[in-house]
């Protein structure tokens, strides 16, 4: 295998960043295609930027595709068929596989379709990704922040919040209806033929949007849609919007996107729902739908965006705050995982818990509610102490647990005397004193109250 070809997947130290500073400016200057001189596919299978996309796989881990095989398993394979791989890449015949459908619950209800391709197509989607985004990003809006580097969910919560505080307290809230199931194929390749023009890099794209949908054990043809679970499909969707962006900067609005989650803040309703017709038409003529149910022109107070929700401080001070449909959800999970019935041992519990929390709270930092964070804490711990209880069982074990931890004998006779009422007993002092909140944080239970933060 020729040092060319060759994928040595480890050694020889980092490799060094995709996003090279020459291709970000000739992508910002204008809009010209890329990849004119054929290069585009040789840039991808570059072995720097193979090491690259290898590492990103691995770290990003995430199920098996229909070929059950498995990100460890990655390695080994493309030392042995690498330089065939590189080889139908480059001569454009790469076939993709299909991907493995999987559903997964909604926050709001229904389920989500998710499309899992095989880990060794997430790897060529990756080397891909890795040389078209730089070329793309730097032309896309200022106000789209979903998938992107070096912005996140919080920047588009943080822009919100500062329409709203310059006075536009209207809110056009924009639900696509079943945006990556509806994505047409035609109208998106012909966005990206006006960008790229590499034919192979086209057509393995194309191959990509059509790849066909394995469900329990049927394959089954795409003729729309964009599968969300492939490392392409976050970028794909920003270069179809991208034209619903440019729109809103034209007409002057205020608005912020995260991949398909967009918000336009005005001024009045007449405003909002000026601005709501002109979307419907814009999204029509990318074959697109709006979900009526969903959308809505209404105070920006009332309505949610990636979680939080807005309220009016004193004197006029715009805060954050998690929306009422995130709370629910996590007392949801947390209920889920903390049930009495589960058969599990605290600590089981804990670890699952704390990994969760851990998650929950870094996402929520931004609130600006130290007391409904006190309160959750306060719930959960009860939640925690009721579990325990249930597993002592017996009062005589409650008694040898609560005299083990130093407690007065009138506090045991107290909190052992619950009679198998777990919730009540859970908020007794001497369960508070015996169980503090310390004990759970000792077993990974983080405090959601100390990490909020509002920068």
């Amino acid at each position: 295998m020729s040092e060319q070809s060759e994928l040595p997947l480890e050694g020889r130290g980092e490799a060094p960043t995709v996003q090279r500073s020459g291709e970000a400016r000739s992508a910002a200057q204008g809009d010209e295609r890329t990849g004119s001189h054929g290069s585009l596919m040789e840039r991808a299978v570059a072995r720097e930027n193979a090491i690259q996309a290898f590492k990103r796989v691995r770290r990003n881990k995430g199920s098996p595709g229909i070929d059950g095989m498995t990100v460890e398993e990655l390695e080994p394979y493309l030392r042995e068929h690498w330089q065939a791989i590189r080889e139908q890449l480059l001569a454009g015949s790469y076939q993709p596989s299909a991907v493995k459908r999987q559903l997964i619950p909604k926050g709001g209800g229904g389920m989500r379709q998710l499309g899992i391709p095989t880990v060794l197509d997430r790897f060529v989607q990756q080397l891909l990704l890795q040389v078209l985004q730089p070329l793309f990003d730097p032309t896309f809006s200022e106000h789209s922040h979903g998938f992107r580097p070096g912005r996140r969910a919080h920047d588009a919560v943080r822009e919100a919040q500062q329409y709203i505080q310059d006075g536009r307290r209207w809110v056009v809230d924009v639900d696509l209806e079943k945006f990556f199931d509806r994505v047409n194929h035609d109208m998106l390749m012909g966005k990206l033929y006006d960008r790229i023009a590499d034919r192979r890099v086209l057509r393995i794209i194309r191959r990509y949007l059509e790849a066909d949908i394995m469900a329990d054990g049927v394959v089954v043809e795409r003729l729309e849609g964009t599968p969300q679970g492939g490392p392409l499909s976050p970028l794909l969707a920003n270069v179809l919007l991208d034209e619903v962006d440019k729109e809103l900067e034209r007409r002057g609005h205020a608005f912020v996107r995260y991949a398909d989650d967009c918000n336009v803040y005005v001024r009045s309703k007449r405003a909002g729902e000026r601005v709501l017709a002109a979307l419907r038409q814009q999204y029509a003529k990318l074959r697109l739908r709006i979900n009526e149910e969903k959308s809505a022109v209404a105070r920006a107070w009332v309505r949610q965006f990636l979680g939080y929700s807005f309220w009016v401080a004193k004197g006029g001070l715009v805060k954050r705050r998690v929306a009422p449909t995130a709370l629910g959800e996590l007392k949801q999970r947390v209920r889920r995982i903390t049930g009495r019935n589960g058969g599990r041992s605290l600590q089981q519990v804990t670890s699952e818990l704390g990994q969760y929390l851990t998650g929950w709270r870094e996402y929520f930092k931004l609130a600006d509610t130290p007391g409904t964070f006190a309160g959750l804490d306060g719930w959960l711990h009860r939640r925690l102490r009721a579990l325990q209880l249930k597993q002592w069982k017996r009062g005589r074990t409650t008694w040898r647990e609560l005299s083990a931890r130093g407690l007065p004998e009138w506090l045991v006779q107290r909190g052992a005397g619950h009679g198998g009422r777990w919730w009540w007993a859970a908020a007794l002092g001497a369960m508070q004193t015996a169980l503090p909140g310390s004990y759970f944080e000792r077993l990974g239970v983080p405090r959601l109250a100390s990490h909020t933060s509002t920068h």
